[in-house]
């Protein structure tokens, strides 16, 4: 699997409660084999499987094998997706499922709803991010991990989940019906006085092309400068993170990795982006993984100014493995740094004018904006030298 493919995605952290969540590794004669083996999870496997006084399924005995595994790692991000989890994934990276229209993460305080779709079943419900996902259907979202919580949220069209949601302390029930959808992660708009925001919802196949056609567009277009809005953004894939940082830079890094027993690997931005523009970029406790790449690098390579609050802290590299049936584990591979070489994981990104988290999006737009006129005022006239 080549880097750029490898998922950056705040796995267990953060997901599509729809249908995505995001490891190199080699696990042999566990997964998708049912054959006697001479490893000592084989024989253990097939002595319970012949002896056991219930009769007990060779995959599931398997699947709790390699959960055991991932378990002693003492990983926080570490997963196991059966077939079907692992499909409906790979269909959500692509912009296309079946659910509610959620991105919820693992906080502390429970599951936590860090984005809702626009126009979406769970937006007509009235969730909105800062909600705790209790309950899906009875179950206590307690009691298992984001991925599961996920796979129950997910569904067929048509059908209802209920929803246990906590907000202030006040305890709502909700009967939310699924619905085919699909994802529109960027969208651009024009402002007033010639600014253009592009919002960011997620880093899913082909975000990285919308935004750079956006910026190659006529510049008249954006004479205001750039809005780059990733707040509530929780990941997506590495190779769009890139790309869409190579947006506004000509070439050189925009992210390393580094893992156990190997040199670093730098990634560079593609080139020939536009570097003139005036960029602003909006954060907030939400931005993770992909998200906090492309905002460290534009800071770091002194290409836009950062607002907002400190992100979330998600830098450490999963990459998923599939085994023979059609499953795939992940876990952690190695710590993502930024092109001055911050570690990201568990300290996030400080933004260089902050806004109390506590406020309202509104004002940190405005914020954003006023950062962004002083940006653009300080640039030199048409006629100077």
């Amino acid at each position: 699997m080549s880097p750029l493919t490898r998922r950056i995605v705040v796995s267990s952290a953060a997901v599509l409660a729809v249908g995505v969540s995001y490891g190199a590794g080699v696990v042999t004669g566990v997964v998708g084999s049912s054959s006697s083996g001479d490893g000592v999870i084989d024989a253990a496997a097939d002595r319970i499987e012949e002896s056991a006084a219930e009769p007990v399924d060779r995959s599931e005995l398997e699947r709790a094998a390699v959960e055991g595994m991932l378990k002693s790692l003492g990983d926080r991000w570490s997963s196991y997706y059966d077939p079907s989890q692992y499909a409906s994934f790979q269909d959500a990276l692509e912009g296309r499922y079946s659910g509610i229209g959620l991105w919820v993460r693992a906080g502390r305080t429970g599951v936590v709803v860090s984005s809702v779709q626009p126009e979406s079943p769970a937006a007509d419900a009235g969730l909105v991010p800062g909600d705790v996902i209790v309950s899906v259907d009875g179950w206590p979202t307690s009691g298992g991990s984001v991925g599961e919580v996920v796979q129950r949220l997910r569904g067929l069209s048509g059908s209802d989940v209920s929803i246990g949601a906590l907000r202030d302390g006040v305890m709502s029930n909700l009967v939310v019906t699924r619905s085919v959808l699909t994802t529109s992660d960027v969208t651009v708009e024009q402002l007033a006085e010639g600014v253009t925001r592009i919002d960011i919802r997620t880093f899913t196949r082909g975000v990285g092309r919308s935004v750079r056609e956006a910026m190659a567009a006529d510049p008249a277009t954006y004479t205001g400068g750039v809005v780059l809005d990733l707040r509530g953004n929780p990941g997506g894939l590495l190779d769009e993170a890139v790309e869409v940082a190579s947006a506004f830079l000509d070439g050189g890094p925009v992210v390393s990795y580094e893992q156990r027993d190997a040199p670093d690997r730098v990634l560079d931005a593609l080139g020939d982006g536009n570097t003139t523009v005036p960029v602003v970029v909006l954060v907030d406790g939400g931005t993770a993984s992909a998200a906090e790449v492309v905002a460290a690098a534009l800071q770091d390579r002194n290409r836009a100014v950062v607002v907002g609050s400190r992100t979330y802290g998600k830098g450490s590299v999963q990459e998923p493995m599939v085994l023979p049936d059609g499953s795939a584990i992940e876990f952690t591979i190695g710590r993502y740094l930024t092109p001055a070489g911050r570690v990201i994981d568990g300290r996030g990104i400080e933004p260089d004018v902050l806004v109390d988290a506590t406020t309202t999006p509104e004002v940190a737009e405005q914020r954003a904006l006023e950062v962004l006129r002083g940006l653009t005022a300080a640039l030199p006239l048409p006629d100077e030298g």
